[in-house]
């Protein structure tokens, strides 16, 4: 866990640029498929990945780039994966849904919501079994809290005390679908209780908030005390995906949570409490910034996979 709260603004702005830089990018229709922003949770990702070991496995959704850069994934291969070229870090097989990278813990993204969460499962109980003391995250939103998968990996993860550290990403809407009016609970953390483990709720737009509930319930998860629920009430600043015109919800409620923004809440922290100087957090944000405008550039400039190959990775059992 870093103990340099630089190096959290910079992982915040990683997320931050990547994404603002991405929607361009396909506003431009510089790569193919769909774009599922994560502008506006960055510190979900970053506060939940900063207490995880490359021994630590996550398991993503729809929205995972922000979950990727924060467990480590390598900028340059992340963004050519997103644009479908070989030099990707699936090899243009992944693409937005799907990259990964096990050699840092990156088991993958998910194109069915809730699908992650028994993956994740199965994870824990791999790493119970090996007796390594690692631990298995699941990312998912409130609309997966409502599928089967959920309960059922709520009810064996508790049962077998896995490894288990599940991270409900609450921006207030599934898919299109007002979180208010498809469940009359509003804290998905209190059905933790009936499953008979830890659950609470945290602002998911205050990173060290976010950094210390995720400590407690990983370093649960680690000395076999069982899994934990962590719902991080947050705001997704996009549609559902680009292009979504937003029709089921208001400018006013966005700009409210825009207001909260994470990355501006560290910036002043930075400012105020830590005596930083302005000018070196814009010369990082410059930096990062263009760290990520190379990337997309590597992206544009990479081949594409050849034909031949298509083939090749594929397994069956």
């Amino acid at each position: 866990m870093t103990q340099d709260p630089l190096e959290i603004y910079r992982r915040l702005l990683l997320i931050r640029e990547c994404e603002a830089q991405l929607n361009d990018a396909f506003a431009k229709n510089r790569f193919p498929g769909y774009l599922h922003s994560y502008l506006g949770q960055e510190a979900c990702a970053v506060g939940v990945c900063d207490g995880l070991t490359d021994s630590d496995v996550i398991v993503s959704n729809h929205r995972g780039r922000g979950h990727y850069l924060a467990k480590g994934m390598a900028v340059k291969p992340m963004m050519a994966e997103m644009f479908g070229k070989a030099s990707g870090v699936c090899g243009g097989r992944g693409g937005e849904m799907h990259a990964a990278d096990p050699s840092i813990g990156v088991l993958g993204g998910n194109g069915i919501v809730g699908g992650g969460l028994p993956i994740a499962a199965g994870a824990a109980l791999s790493a119970q079994m090996d007796g390594r003391g690692a631990v298995a995250v699941a990312f998912f939103g409130e609309g997966a809290s409502n599928n089967g998968s959920f309960g059922e990996t709520m009810n064996v993860a508790a049962a077998w005390k896995l490894p288990l550290f599940l991270v409900c990403e609450n921006n207030l809407y599934a898919e299109m679908t007002p979180f208010d009016q498809t469940v009359a609970q509003p804290d998905i953390a209190l059905r933790a209780a009936g499953y008979g483990m830890p659950g609470e709720v945290v602002d998911g737009n205050d990173v060290f908030a976010v950094r210390e509930a995720a400590a407690r319930a990983i370093a649960r998860a680690r000395s076999g005390e069982g899994p934990t629920l962590l719902e991080l009430k947050t705001y997704r600043w996009g549609g559902h995906f680009e292009g979504d015109p937003r029709k089921y919800r208001t400018r006013e409620e966005e700009d409210e949570w825009k207001a909260r923004c994470p990355v501006a809440r560290v910036r002043k922290i930075l400012i105020d409490e830590r005596g930083i100087e302005a000018a070196q957090l814009t010369a990082l944000e410059t930096q990062v910034a263009s760290e990520i405008a190379e990337a997309i550039v590597f992206a544009i400039d990479s081949p594409l996979p050849e034909p031949e190959t298509a083939l090749s990775k594929v397994y069956a059992a």
